[in-house]
């Protein structure tokens, strides 16, 4: 209730403590002025009065002092009763100058119609019509028996006067007042939707920058912080605009064209190079119109995100797309080789024990056996890799696939004595076909005894990684991971960029055959399949599997 609040700016009228005040100080006037008027007889007729005067100041004093220091110095809110107390001495105080100062024709008893004005802003229309009932009665009763003056339509009109002035101002004072509390009503949600949006917008993982026509930084959330590599507080309205151009000369150009043409950019790619690493964002631009010092200047805000774990992911996509195509070609051509190819083995294998062929012959014909047995384990070869399918799934623990495959390598002749192969990680239990897993690992920890050679580290680990080291986007539930990592050289670069494709390796002999079957078998189990290498520091293969299949991918 307004009468017994502090009161709003917003509401549109002054506080209660506000009122209070002006009430106390028009009410020491009021009484000092008739006070000194009494004591130089300029309006005064009686002696009497004086004393009266006298009597009133200093009451006047007393209440006023005491109501001050109950409102203002002890922070007390006033209530309804103290209210009404004031408006009945103010009723006293007002009634006794209107009597001394000529009662109906006193220039004084316009008070009554700001004690009643104020009286309606304090207090509830109730309450108003109350202590204008009583402003009326004490009037009336002051006209007819302070001065025995019989009543006239002036009187009345006075009266009337008292009633319209309440009924208008309390009217007023509600309407006032409630549009002041739909104000702030509005006000509060404003600020909760302000409140709301800076929370969303400091836990965004999209980075959010706004700069002025000048290029000065405004805002930067602290995503923005975290993909750009600085601190937002190190350029705090000052020219950043050099900075996004040596940073990301993309993202500069985006941001400059909008504000110069008003024109958003959409989609936007662009490279940020930071002294760790480089990486692609994607870009969104637009302008805000106004709310700085020259409206003619708009501010641009640029929306972006790091775009290299989609990018990534766009490129395991397509490989594998490559991978399938690749896998029914290889099929359709190793069946339409493999038979002819075996009636000519015989067919020579004939010829050679023949009884009258010769020595050179026989050293022909053998070598034609020996490269069609080769042709043969390839094209055998072509078809494990077209034939990469989860044939059975069932639960399985992948600790123990690697440890099966780990005493396996160990025993092939392109693993060196000297070698070590260590697996970390505890049992990890996922769904999967156990034999498309095990050609998975010994690929993987086969690939890594070869490349690093004498003095070989290999470290394979199996365990359940947490969310956030997967790209966004991966979209694997309750992944499991496989690890292997070696102490090799590292991948040239010029294989790096084809590492999964059929036929290509770096090893004299191989196949090329063998991460690309990987790359098929993760794939079938709706897995993902990470490289990273750096040269001379070794290469890190990271498997991701989901720990359960999917029902339509079991179906």
């Amino acid at each position: 209730m307004r009468w017994l609040g502090g009161g709003s700016k917003a509401s549109g009228i002054p506080s209660t403590r506000v009122l209070l005040r002006s009430v106390y100080v028009g009410r020491i006037c009021v009484a000092v002025a008739i006070y000194l008027s009494a004591a130089l007889k300029i309006r005064i007729a009686a002696p009497l009065d004086i004393l009266l005067t006298s009597f009133g100041l200093l009451a006047t004093l007393v209440v006023t002092i005491a109501a001050y220091w109950y409102t203002h110095l002890r922070g007390r809110t006033p209530g309804r009763t103290f209210l009404y107390l004031q408006a009945v001495f103010d009723v006293a105080l007002i009634t006794t100058v209107v009597h001394i100062t000529g009662g109906p024709e006193s220039d004084f008893a316009g008070l009554y119609v700001l004690l009643i004005a104020v009286t309606a802003m304090l207090m509830p229309p109730a309450s108003t019509a109350l202590v204008t009932a009583l402003v009326g009665i004490v009037y009336v009763a002051d006209v007819f028996f302070g001065h025995q003056i019989a009543t006239s339509p002036a009187i009345w009109i006075q009266l009337a006067v008292f009633v319209a002035v309440a009924a208008a101002t309390a009217y007023i004072a509600s309407r006032v007042s409630v549009m002041g509390a739909e104000r702030e009503a509005l006000a509060g949600e404003l600020r909760q939707v302000q409140l709301e949006a800076a929370d969303v917008l400091r836990n965004l993982r999209t980075g959010v920058i706004t700069v002025d026509g000048a290029g000065r930084l405004l805002y930067c959330n602290p995503a923005a912080e975290e993909i750009l590599g600085f601190r937002a507080g190190d350029w705090a309205s000052q020219p950043i605009m050099p900075e996004f151009a040596r940073m990301a000369p993309e993202f500069w150009a985006a941001v400059t064209a909008t504000a110069r043409r008003g024109v958003r950019q959409m989609r936007v790619e662009a490279t940020v190079h930071r002294a760790d690493r480089s990486f692609p964002v994607g870009v969104t631009t637009t302008t805000l119109e106004g709310g700085g010092q020259n409206d003619d200047v708009p501010r641009v805000t640029a929306i972006f995100t790091d775009i290299s774990d989609s990018k990534r992911l766009e490129e395991l996509r397509l490989r594998a797309e490559r991978l399938e195509a690749v896998a029914e070609l290889s099929s359709s051509l190793a069946h339409e080789i493999k038979n002819p190819l075996a009636s000519i083995r015989s067919s020579v294998e004939q010829l050679s024990r023949a009884s009258h062929a010769n020595p050179d012959e026989k050293f022909l014909t053998g070598l034609i056996v020996r490269e069609s047995d080769r042709l043969s384990r390839l094209l055998s070869e072509f078809l494990d890799f077209s034939r990469v399918r989860v044939t059975e799934c069932r639960p399985l623990d992948l600790n123990h696939v690697a440890a099966a495959v780990i005493r396996l390598v160990r025993e092939h002749p392109d693993c060196a004595a000297d070698a070590r192969i260590d697996l970390e990680g505890g049992p990890t239990t996922m769904e999967g076909d156990e034999d498309l897993l095990h050609r998975v690992v010994s690929n993987l920890v086969l690939n890594a005894v070869q490349a690093a050679g004498r003095g070989a580290v290999v470290t394979v680990r199996t365990a359940r990684p947490a969310l956030q080291e997967l790209p966004g986007g991966a979209g694997i539930e309750n992944p499991v991971a496989l690890t292997v990592r070696d102490n090799g050289p590292g991948i040239p670069d010029a294989l790096r960029g084809r590492l999964f494709e059929p036929f290509v390796t770096g090893r004299v002999g191989g196949s090329g055959l063998g991460l690309a079957i990987v790359q098929r078998a993760v794939e079938a189990h709706r897995g993902l399949v990470l490289v990273d290498s750096e040269p001379g520091r070794g290469t890190t293969v990271t498997v991701y599997f989901p720990s359960a299949r999917r029902k339509e991918a079991a179906a």
